[in-house]
């Protein structure tokens, strides 16, 4: 069983700044990244006392971070528990910690999008409607406590199980195991990336051939060599130009805005 560094005051302080801070600082680049750093920060800090550990993790978990925060909140629970894991030298690498927080996030956001999201709020709502008739502030009490207090808990409760479920699945792990759980979260991981890039980025060109009646759109004849090639294109583009020339995400921003607005006024997109 892996040795406990944390309390459970530690961790229910992190719970707790989870449920009021999940969306704060939200950017394209991270988009939930900083608050899921800013979660983990405090116990971060307790798990590495080495200051350039404790960079290293902060590092760690400022990339990209997206979910839906109700459920979600069971992920950053999961990966303090791998952080204490690997901190009190348990066989946790960083890939798997970092692999399971990617292959998690897209399927919590979909189920939560549509349960917490769309279905739980508008039951709540309507009910809050139907008991606000006549002036009474019986709807406006049911929908605060429901819509605002139940989430709040189920925020509260999900992080501190998924810590229990964290630090649980430690005892399973085997070097094999860890092998096995790294490549599957990484392809996990990978697919959910994909996915993303395929709904986020659409890159439509204007430009037409026209003779007399006939007119050829180029975007036509593209879309029958495949469906999003010009998309697939410019994320690979972005990703070489992160990975190999060292771009930072607030240059290739301006450049990528800049092609655009030039592209636009030429009338090619």
């Amino acid at each position: 069983m892996t040795n406990k560094v944390l309390t459970k005051k530690d961790v229910q302080q992190s719970a707790w700044t989870n449920v009021f801070f999940h969306h704060c600082a939200q950017n394209y680049e991270r988009m939930m990244g900083l608050a899921f750093c800013h979660t983990l920060s405090k116990p971060l800090e307790k798990l590495y006392p080495n200051k350039e550990d404790y960079k290293k993790a902060l590092q760690r978990h400022m990339n990209y971070y997206n979910t839906e925060p109700t459920l979600g909140s069971i992920i950053p629970g999961i990966v303090l528990g791998l952080e204490e894991g690997m901190a009190t030298g348990a066989n946790v690498t960083e890939e798997l910690i970092l692999g399971t927080k990617t292959a998690l996030m897209g399927p919590f956001a979909g189920i939560g999008d549509s349960l917490i999201g769309a279905t739980y709020a508008s039951i709540i709502a309507s009910i809050a409607i139907g008991l606000s008739e006549g002036g009474s502030l019986l709807g406006v009490l049911f929908f605060l406590i429901f819509h605002a207090g139940v989430p709040v808990l189920m925020k509260y409760g999900l992080f501190m199980k998924g810590y229990e479920l964290g630090l649980g699945a430690l005892d399973l792990i085997t070097p094999k195991v860890t092998e096995i759980v790294t490549t599957g979260l990484g392809i996990a991981g990978l697919i959910t990336v994909g996915g993303i890039a395929a709904n986020s980025v659409n890159i439509q060109v204007a430009l037409t051939y026209t003779s007399g009646e006939l007119a050829i759109s180029l975007q036509a004849i593209l879309d029958r060599i495949m469906p999003g090639v010009l998309s697939l294109v410019l994320t690979i583009g972005l990703w070489w130009l992160y990975s190999r020339k060292n771009w930072s995400a607030v240059k290739a921003l301006v450049v990528l805005l800049l092609t655009t607005i030039v592209c636009v006024y030429l009338g090619v997109l």
